[in-house]
């Protein structure tokens, strides 16, 4: 069964964009829980597109096929079968089950008749339910006005970084040969627009690789997988949010990156974790 009308009524008209990144993640209908979208190269690394921004694309078709206002994104994983190139893609996403409580959805993003993505989500209304939280916020100087892209890798910055406002408070400089793998400071859209799950899918992989630090020469870091916990109620107000990013391991050419994203006032919003790969540049 597909999703386009899931909950009743018709989920699938084009809501006003207010802001860039709205214009950037926009999806036309195709029926059948289909939809026309684009890769756009505002959101370029030097290797190709940011995968967060490519998940944020399949974020915002789930969002438009889950009807019921109370059901929000609370899980989505994605896999990168391939690099896409700026321009049109289409993105297709089915309903696999709606209980009473979750709906899991599973989608596909095509380029040039090729999948080049696969993802799965949960999307859940609030359960009455016991609540622990061992995830305090790290104490860290407050966001400033200015940008500080302190420990960025030399050469000329890719367009995504002009997207974002970005001031670090975690790691040390790329390529500084560090003890740790580990980045991540004050950042947010640079629009002042409200923080949703497309919006914390391209902020979880917005800083460059955490195991930059730790390396000696440049090497790129494509993501095979990412996965995107969003632990509390969506959207926000616009402000900077903070977010830290560490690796543990790095073995056979492989690294995980797990990331931890939180409000100004402490609460955790987000739980990332990705599977990349480090290949020579």
């Amino acid at each position: 069964m597909t999703a386009a009308n899931a909950g009743g009524g018709s989920s699938e008209a084009a809501a006003p964009a207010r802001f860039p990144f709205d214009e950037e993640i926009a999806l036309e209908p195709l029926g059948d829980g289909a939809f026309q979208g684009a890769v756009v190269e505002q959101w370029f690394t030097p290797a190709g597109p940011l995968g967060g921004f490519v998940m944020a694309l399949m974020v915002s078709a789930f969002d438009r096929v889950v009807a019921d206002p109370e059901r929000t994104a609370r899980s989505v994983t994605m896999h990168f079968l391939r690099a896409p190139a700026a321009g049109p893609v289409a993105a297709r996403t089915e309903l696999v089950k709606e209980g009473r409580t979750l709906s899991s959805l599973r989608g596909e993003l095509e380029q040039h008749g090729q999948t080049i993505a696969t993802a799965l989500a949960a999307y859940g209304r609030p359960v009455p339910a016991p609540r622990y939280e061992d995830a305090p916020m790290p104490r860290v100087k407050p966001a400033g006005a200015e940008p500080d892209l302190f420990g960025a890798p030399p050469g000329e910055l890719p367009p995504l970084v002009r997207r974002l406002r970005m001031q670090h408070r975690f790691g040390e400089p790329a390529l500084s040969r560090a003890d740790r793998a580990e980045i991540g400071g004050w950042y947010e859209l640079d629009e002042g627009r409200p923080v949703d799950a497309a919006a914390l899918a391209v902020l979880s992989d917005a800083w460059f690789p955490a195991p930059w630090p730790r390396l000696g020469a440049l090497m790129a870091a494509p993501t095979i997988g990412l996965t995107v916990h969003f632990r509390t109620a969506l959207p926000l107000p616009p402000s900077p949010i903070l977010g830290r990013f560490r690796s543990r391991v790095a073995r056979d050419g492989y690294f995980e990156e797990d990331g931890e994203m939180w409000a100004p006032d402490g609460t955790l919003i987000a739980q990332s974790r990705q599977l990349g790969l480090l290949l020579p540049s």
